[in-house]
């Protein structure tokens, strides 16, 4: 192919865009037909797999135990992006179409991310001679962060280190050979046009484990006899209840539990009560002091009525952290497709992606885009804008990509050139392992 200007090369892709959108939208229809909760991804890696070989993509498999990684080789590989999507879904048994054995849905628009990554996969497929870096499609498990109890079994049986897919990725090594990623994200739009958002930052947080152990006893004729484990859970939440206003505004706490086992009879006193939660924050330093407060509400909720309390914290999302090189980039590309009107610099998100672990290491963007109804994670959850969640998102996307990988890569050199990392891999493990260890 002879030299094309990187205009020519961005029409060309979206042009190939377009023209795949019957396959792309099939395929998001077949995940969204078939959810997965996270590590059990197995019918849609095996999608994500057929695709690949359908598009002739050379990939290797099994990445945290159900990944599937892609590549597109380039004129040269000075550097390396990855477009990824995500192969999970969400608890949700009230979606129309949730499974029904396991209350899966995707109410959490991966199966949409899924079809974005291969749009930008297929756009780019032909000008790959014209670009100086590789570009990485890398389909990724475990992103919602569900079923802890499960995740954390599957912890101590080996099979894992971390509870989520990136931070599983990131140990394994399979970022040690990527120089900068992106992906896509959908939320409820704002206007029937539907736009893009440029990602901020997000929380952070410290996934947990709560066990109280009390005595068992006839709840009615001996209740003096027992030590009431679900008493002590209450008191436990409400102790982190009655400390709230002592947390700053500016760390965006949130608290919010659940309780996984609370009794076995009703005329038993309950001796054993599990309650799983989050602690978030804004900052790493915030989520630290907060979970240690929270830590001593919980504990002193198993002192009051002599339970013990047995908390296991398990490393959870680093607070997310947007690369602005890249998000300018981005939205000059968005501008073009979706109207500078319906493009707009997004907001401090107090939910949390372990997108943030991989943006603490190299430059990250995760764009926020309006094209449902619905909240996300509910019942209500429907797309609206599908020209938005299949077409604009994946071209705005992958004409980034050209702008990094374009003229020797000079605006992938220009991005890493000015980013600073917060870790590197060795001291982003040894962070998730303190919190593990509870130091």
């Amino acid at each position: 192919m002879s030299r094309m200007t990187k205009e020519e090369l961005k029409q060309r892709v979206c042009d190939a865009i377009i023209d795949a959108q019957p396959r792309l939208r099939e395929i998001a229809e077949s995940i969204m037909d078939e959810p997965e909760l996270g590590y059990k991804e197995v019918k849609t890696s095996k999608k994500v797999r057929d695709m690949f070989d359908e598009l002739g993509i050379p990939y290797t498999s099994d990445h945290a135990l159900t990944g599937v990684k892609g590549r597109l080789k380039g004129s040269d590989s000075k550097y390396t992006v990855a477009m990824i999507g995500e192969l999970d879904a969400i608890l949700c048994p009230r979606h129309p179409r949730a499974d029904d054995l396991t209350g899966a849905a995707h109410c959490c628009g991966h199966n949409i991310q899924i079809a974005n990554m291969f749009a930008v996969a297929i756009g780019l497929q032909s000008v790959m001679d014209q670009l100086a870096g590789d570009v990485v499609i890398f389909a990724v498990p475990a992103e919602e962060m569900v079923e802890v109890d499960y995740r954390n079994k599957l912890r101590e049986q080996g099979k894992i280190k971390y509870l989520g897919g990136k931070q599983q990725l990131i140990y394994e090594g399979a970022f040690d050979d990527i120089d900068m990623a992106m992906q896509m994200h959908v939320e409820t739009t704002k206007t029937p046009a539907g736009e893009m958002g440029l990602g901020s930052t997000s929380n952070g947080f410290v996934a947990k484990l709560i066990e109280y152990h009390g005595k068992t006893a006839h709840a009615a004729a001996a209740p003096h006899e027992g030590v009431n484990a679900l008493n002590a859970a209450l008191l436990g939440v409400m102790g982190v209840n009655s400390i709230r206003e002592t947390f700053k505004e500016s760390d965006c706490f949130r608290f919010h539990p659940i309780i996984n086992q609370g009794g076995t009879l009703v005329n038993c006193v309950p001796d054993y009560v599990q309650v799983e939660s989050f602690v978030r924050a804004a900052n790493i330093d915030a989520i630290v002091d907060c979970n240690n407060r929270v830590n001593r509400a919980l504990k002193a909720g198993g002192d009051a009525v002599g339970a013990t309390c047995v908390i296991k914290d398990l490393p959870g999302y680093l607070p997310m952290r947007n690369d602005e090189h890249m998000n300018e980039l981005l939205r000059n590309n968005s501008n073009q497709i979706f109207g500078e009107e319906n493009v707009y610099q997004g907001e401090h998100m107090t939910a949390s992606t372990d997108m943030g672990d991989v943006s603490h290491l190299m430059p990250v963007i995760h764009p926020w885009v309006g094209c449902i109804n619905g909240v996300l994670h509910s019942a209500e959850y429907e797309i609206t804008v599908p020209e938005v969640a299949y077409i604009k998102t994946a071209q705005a996307l992958a004409m980034t990509i050209v702008d990094l990988l374009y003229d020797d890569a000079a605006g992938a050199k220009d991005v890493l050139d000015k980013f600073i990392p917060v870790l590197n891999k060795q001291s982003y493990i040894e962070f998730l392992d303190r919190i593990a260890k509870g130091e």
